[in-house]
């Protein structure tokens, strides 16, 4: 048997991270087994759903790199096959039209809620005979009235309904348009799935969903419910808790990978291993070992992984992610050292993309003010020799590389009978705008000659012209 999972969201807004740990989890389960994962938009929400919400779904999976065999299928395409289904359900007795309107239907309810029962339709128009003019009938599916539906889930185990708590739901409107449960079935047994891996929220939808399989001769696919995010506070996870669309951690400066890494280990684990190669997360991946607990959403954690991933990634990978950052800074990767470059001296000091960007920014474009304190400190007029005699030396070095330019801080500093500090921290400011860099030696060989000369220039000029605040 070829195991067959689908990521099946419905496009009314951004990728949420369960859904994103939803489609992990299929894809994995999928790939471990040598079988296919198949996305489907689940659009038949009208009203609600839009091409925007659409395009965030599949940006979303191809950033963190969920590529899937067959797709996307759009439930909107396939209405014919869906009312062919429903004939066949009216043709053998297992759905009926409904004509109840929605006062009928409120009255009751009304009635049974004061009569202390659960509120539920109760089949009135079952056995009805007769149409009734003027009103555009729903079509309920007959749901059996006795006995029970065991759902043989591989996370939770057998969870067992009766059919008497089962009321008969609707599975096509009065427009003909039909809905969920009618429309996952059908695609589900059309699509062969043979595992169906989904959020929780999803559990009490299965009865009704395997009658509907049982009353069109099939047999239902495997289920596995993943139980839902939690924030740090215990509360569903929510826009309240900080980020939960997949593209805002894009947005933030985290790794595709960090985030599929974290998102691997929210309710499932390998002994105590918190970092996993894609390779890795496929080998030892098993839906039957996903717990049945809750799982709470962690930032710190994240930060602290995706920290992980930029100092251990290879520099062209993070280099790959880090050039729509630049960009976002309105800077051109290309006008400038090599990307892969800049990476390979900051990936030890950044914990977001964002950050190294930021940091990154002098390697591109050329310091127009300085850090207010940096500069009180550190462009200072007995600062201004120093920088003039590292200007003459850097001009006259025959071989730009970052050991010949540490040997001439250290002679300047030595002849000045100042601390290597006194020299490299004004050079730092005058580069960056601020105190904090790379090592300076190998800073300055990336940077380039002309750049760092321009920068020393700068610096002086900026000195001069602040004196009298200075003094």
């Amino acid at each position: 048997m070829t195991i067959r999972t689908r990521f099946a969201p419905s496009p009314t807004g951004y990728l949420h991270v369960g859904g994103a740990r939803t489609a992990l989890f299929s894809w994995l389960y999928a790939r471990k087994h040598g079988g296919q994962f198949i996305l489907r938009i689940e659009d038949t929400d009208l009203e609600r759903s839009t091409a925007e919400s659409v395009n965030a779904i599949l940006e979303g999976m191809t950033w963190l790199g969920l590529e899937y065999d067959e797709g996307p299928f759009y439930q909107t395409h396939r209405f014919d096959r869906y009312k062919e289904v429903i004939d066949q359900l009216l043709k053998q007795g297992d759905a009926y039209y409904c004509y109840c309107s929605k006062e009928e239907l409120e009255d009751m309810r009304e009635l049974q809620r004061a009569n202390k029962e659960k509120p539920r339709y109760d089949g009135r128009c079952r056995d009805l005979s007769a149409v009734r003019e003027g009103v555009q009938p729903v079509i309920r599916f007959k749901n059996p009235t006795e006995g029970s539906v065991v759902v043989n889930d591989v996370i939770r185990g057998e969870v067992e309904f009766k059919n008497s708590e089962l009321d008969d739901l609707i599975i096509a409107r009065p427009d003909g348009s039909p809905t969920y449960n009618l429309t996952v079935v059908v695609d589900d047994l059309d699509m062969e799935l043979t595992h169906v891996i989904r959020g929780d929220d999803h559990l009490n939808n299965s009865p009704r969903q395997i009658n509907i399989i049982k009353a069109l001769g099939a047999e239902p696919p495997v289920f596995a419910h993943v139980p839902m995010i939690l924030g740090d506070d215990g509360a569903r996870l929510s826009k309240r808790h900080g980020a939960v669309s997949v593209m805002s951690y894009r947005d933030e400066g985290y790794l595709p990978e960090a985030l599929l890494n974290y998102l691997v280990r929210l309710g499932w684990s390998h002994g105590d291993q918190e970092i996993f190669t894609l390779d890795e997360m496929i080998q030892l991946f098993d839906i039957e070992d996903v717990n049945k607990a809750a799982s709470s959403f962690n930032t710190d954690k994240l930060l602290w992984l995706n920290q992980q991933y930029i100092k251990n990634s290879e520099p062209e990978h993070v280099a790959h992610h880090l050039s729509w950052h630049m960009g976002q800074l309105g800077i051109d990767p290309a006008q400038g050292p090599e990307l892969s470059s800049v990476v390979k001296l900051q990936q030890e000091r950044a914990k977001t993309l964002v950050e190294m960007a930021a940091n990154s920014r002098f390697f591109y474009q050329a310091v127009t003010d300085y850090d207010e304190k940096a500069a009180r400190k550190n462009l200072t007029v007995n600062s201004v020799e120093l920088l003039q005699d590292m200007q003459a030396r850097l001009s006259a070095l025959q071989e730009w590389q970052a050991e010949e330019i540490h040997d001439h801080i250290k002679a300047c500093a030595e002849a000045a009978e100042v601390g290597m500090g006194k020299v490299a921290q004004p050079i730092r400011v005058a580069i960056t705008g601020n105190t904090v860099s790379p090592p300076l030696d190998v800073t300055l060989e990336l940077l380039g000659r002309e750049r760092t000369l321009s920068a020393v220039t700068a610096a002086i000029e900026w000195i001069k012209d602040h004196a009298e605040d200075q003094s």
